[in-house]
């Protein structure tokens, strides 16, 4: 597992703007180790949160992978999902944003 430190920052900053910008969360609560429970988020919300963390990384999160009605999910783990999502996917070389 990776520490917070091993986090790729723009994958952290990304989705750390999508909180700030769309779902108005507090800065101090957006930290790797914040569980996606405690971003003060309804349900609905948060679904919509991962909807909007899908369009910027155009890439579909299986459930399998992270269910973020699942207790415990950090920051940190949505991180980690993504940044296995973007380097498997097979344009991954060759596509940037």
């Amino acid at each position: 597992m990776l520490k917070e430190t091993d986090l790729t920052p723009t994958t952290f900053d990304r989705i750390a703007t999508i909180l700030e910008k769309d779902f108005r969360a507090e800065r101090s609560l957006i930290q790797p180790s914040t569980g996606l429970a405690d971003l003060g988020l309804d349900s609905l919300a948060l679904m919509e949160f991962v909807f909007a963390v899908e369009d910027e990384f155009e890439l579909r999160i299986p459930e399998d992978r992270l269910d973020p009605r699942e207790a415990g999910i950090t920051l940190q783990r949505l991180c980690e999902v993504l940044d296995g999502l973007v380097a498997a996917r097979p344009d991954s070389a060759t596509k940037s944003k």
